[in-house]
């Protein structure tokens, strides 16, 4: 194991190490690799995928806990998935912010990376890249948290 994710792992709370380390092993045994980095917030641990040079997800901690932001890239592929969270989650989605460059172009940055159109609940909506997709980690998110990734990773290595 890197021995920065060691101490990023020393870092959290004892109720994330275990998920956190089946997520870390589960992504790197897939093509992924673990970038460790620390920044004034504290560390910021991402899993870039070797074949694409994207990110597919981050480990952010927020004053409410530890979350994971994940990219998905192909969420059209099984965007019928996502009726399947927990109604928690489903509402931190349905309210994240809109993508400005979805709905008009020129009210974000051009460099921004684009956001996510998808259906919530027989409900269309196009949310920012940064903000739509970042469950809490906990006992009740974890493995659906683990099956987006599997979704994500399946539906891309379908584009290779």
């Amino acid at each position: 194991m890197d021995e920065n994710f060691s101490i990023f792992i020393g870092t959290l709370d004892e109720r994330y190490r275990s998920f956190v380390n089946e997520i870390n092993e589960y992504l790197t045994e897939n093509d992924c690799k673990c970038d460790v980095k620390l920044q004034k917030s504290g560390y910021v641990v991402s899993y870039v995928l070797n074949s694409s040079k994207r990110t597919l997800a981050t480990f952010v901690s927020r004053k409410t806990g530890m979350r994971l932001r994940i990219y998905p890239e192909h969420i059209q592929a099984y965007q019928s998935f996502l009726d399947s969270l927990p109604e928690k989650v489903k509402k931190e989605i349905k309210k994240a912010s809109v993508c400005k460059r979805l709905v008009n172009p020129d009210d974000c940055n051009p460099k921004c990376i684009m956001g996510y159109t998808f259906v919530l609940d027989g409900e269309q909506y196009q949310k920012c890249r940064y903000m739509a997709f970042q469950p809490a980690l906990n006992e009740e998110n974890n493995p659906y948290i683990k099956q987006f990734l599997e979704k994500e990773l399946c539906a891309g290595s379908e584009y290779m």
